[in-house]
């Protein structure tokens, strides 16, 4: 749209940017623009039309560098577009569960989207104790759908080839690959976490079996190009209201092991479940809530696996479909890479660079080291014992054996 180059944004040149654009809002519009300001990589904004009809959209607009570290920090505007048509994909495969995208503009690196102020980002719900009721299909039919659809399972292996060199992501990979498989696991300079927890850090750095399992889970990140994965979906990524859910900010996005994405899910699920401990007192109040977080995890699963072998049995021509007992094996390694990713995302909430608001939020550094000790208990189990697990029922079971265990303890 712009013929000026690429150049950051002001409120008033986003007004000025979106006014050109034809069928957006009506002609004589009076724009409000509001800089939202909670994005870690880009500027974001929202775009009110003043009057009756209250129309809104979102420009979020990709920077040259890293937001939350500066300019020190330099990133490819190319992600703006991998976000983009990760989007758009996911919206043909999962009508409404993403926001739509009105417009890409490549040389500005922005996307004009749906506005989602109606809903609450899913991490500030889950700290204050909310429940979705249709989250866990919502999501589950997401991560199904997403994942089968765009992996060799039902891709022509060419086709999905081609599709593998469109999404590669190398610094937003990169990112991944220092801040949750390598830099928690030693004394990086990245790491920030309680100091009540360094004791309990330092064994998780001298703990030589765990490492070797975490590093395996890295080569696996690095080489299995599995499917089109959002690369980032935790709960921060997912608006929702009772009824509805949208997931967001796929820039991350690249072809790589399904379980990382279930894995994340579960793993900020579990990341409140262990907040708990710290931020609800009332006992009966948390331990019902506990239980609620791993009903929707088993939910997740299930529902995911229910619609993930309704896709296989749907795609009789292909020759995985034709080899008995092959969908059994695949899923039940699509489950325990679900653990060792989700065992990989709970230990660098605590130690690395990124932590989540569900412990963050707990001002007390006793309480919420009694939520972080629960998590890296939680997350070391998860990685260790993920090849022990069979079931979904299997891992809620165990991470209900730790927290007694923990609490035992305390």
């Amino acid at each position: 749209m712009s013929n000026s180059g690429y150049h950051v944004l002001s409120e008033l040149e986003t007004i000025q940017y979106v006014k050109k654009i034809p069928g957006l809002f009506s002609e004589n519009a009076l724009l409000i623009c509001k800089e939202l300001g909670d994005g870690n990589l880009n500027l974001v904004f929202r775009i009110t039309e003043k009057g009756t009809s209250g129309k809104s959209i979102i420009i979020k607009q990709a920077l040259p560098y890293a937001r939350v570290v500066g300019e020190s920090w330099p990133l490819t505007l190319d992600r703006s577009r991998i976000e983009s048509d990760a989007l758009m994909i996911q919206n043909i495969l999962c009508p409404g569960l993403v926001p739509k995208v009105y417009l890409y503009d490549k040389e500005m690196s922005l996307t004009i989207m749906e506005d989602l102020s109606t809903h609450i980002n899913m991490r500030k719900g889950l700290i204050t104790r909310n429940q979705y009721p249709h989250f866990a299909k919502h999501i589950g039919t997401f991560l199904a759908r997403t994942l089968f659809l765009t992996s060799d399972l039902a891709l022509e292996p060419q086709y999905k080839k081609q599709k593998v060199v469109k999404f590669i992501n190398l610094e937003l990979c990169k990112i991944t690959e220092d801040l949750v498989f390598t830099d928690p696991y030693y004394d990086a300079t990245t790491n920030q976490f309680n100091p009540l927890m360094k004791e309990v850090i330092k064994e998780i750095w001298d703990h030589a079996e765990l490492k070797l399992e975490i590093t395996k889970l890295k080569e696996r990140f690095l080489t299995h190009a599995q499917a089109l994965i959002h690369g980032d979906l935790h709960t921060g990524s997912i608006m929702v209201t009772e009824k509805d859910t949208k997931v967001i900010d796929p820039e991350f996005a690249f072809y790589g092991p399904m379980g990382f994405d279930i894995g994340n899910v579960v793993a900020n699920l579990l990341l409140n479940f262990c907040a708990h401990e710290g931020c609800s007192l009332d006992q009966k109040e948390r331990l019902q809530y506990q239980d609620y977080l791993l009903n929707i995890v088993e939910e997740i699963w299930t529902i995911f696996e229910k619609e993930f072998r309704a896709l296989w049995k749907g795609n009789e021509s292909s020759f995985y479909a034709s080899v008995q007992g092959y969908d059994d094996d695949y899923i039940l390694r699509l489950l325990q890479d679900t653990l060792g990713y989700a065992g990989c995302e709970m230990m660098r909430r605590v130690i690395g660079l990124a932590h989540v608001p569900d412990l963050e939020s707990i001002d007390d550094p006793k309480l919420r080291a009694k939520g972080e000790r629960l998590a890296l208990a939680i997350g070391q189990q998860l990685v260790l014992r993920r090849e022990t697990v069979w079931t979904i029922c299997d891992l809620t079971a165990l991470v209900r054996y730790i927290k007694n265990r923990e609490v035992d303890e305390d």
